[in-house]
């Protein structure tokens, strides 16, 4: 009778252990998240490069600031006098890997191919997943610059995550269709939260 006592006794501690196991790997990988790097480059004011940095610090607190460096020449797209933005990203993404997610910043215009048209003008650009983009404050709002800063960016950088465009009119992924709706969204639909949420972002 002791003998299985013991053996009960034993049992039922390694299925607690086991179980502890595995709902901490469990809760592990739901919450897993890349670190940000926030790179700007050097034509961004430090008014906006801070402000940015310390919101998405908010929702990933494995965020980083990297000292701005120069556009590269080889981004440039001379007969519009802009910077294409996969250019920009193909040049970011050396400065990353596989656990990062690089997030360029420039005041500068920047575009990319969309459809039949070779040289689309953009507020921003993510691949989805990707582990860069970049984001431009050339198209943004003079009244409002810094708030919709932010919402270019976490929409870009939802993009990385694997999230795609989204129809609800008043959620930060809305697909901007060539326009600014920015001030029309004010957050995160139910389904993108909870997709990021999963992706270890911190969103009320």
């Amino acid at each position: 009778m002791n003998s299985f006592k013991k053996s009960y006794k034993t049992t039922t501690i390694i299925s607690i252990l086991l179980l502890l196991i595995y709902f901490w790997c469990g809760k592990k990988t739901a919450t897993s998240n890349r670190v940000i790097i926030v790179q700007p480059f050097n034509d961004l004011s430090t008014i906006e490069t801070e402000y940015i940095f310390k919101k998405l610090k908010l929702i990933n607190q494995a965020t980083i600031l990297r000292s701005s460096l120069p556009l590269p020449t080889q981004a440039y797209y001379k007969p519009r006098n802009r910077y294409r933005a996969d250019s920009l990203i193909k040049y970011l993404k050396v400065f990353g890997n596989s656990d990062t997610v690089v997030i360029g910043l420039t005041s500068k215009d920047i575009s990319t191919t969309k459809g039949d048209k070779i040289d689309w003008g953009v507020m921003g650009l993510g691949y989805c997943p990707g582990n860069a983009c970049v984001v431009s404050t050339y198209r943004l709002s003079e009244k409002n610059r810094l708030e919709q800063l932010y919402k270019v960016s976490i929409h870009e950088l939802g993009h990385t995550q694997g999230l795609p465009h989204c129809v609800t009119k008043t959620c930060f992924m809305r697909d901007a269709e060539g326009e600014n709706p920015l001030n029309e969204e004010n957050d995160f639909c139910t389904s993108c939260k909870s997709f990021l949420k999963n992706k270890g972002w911190v969103l009320n």
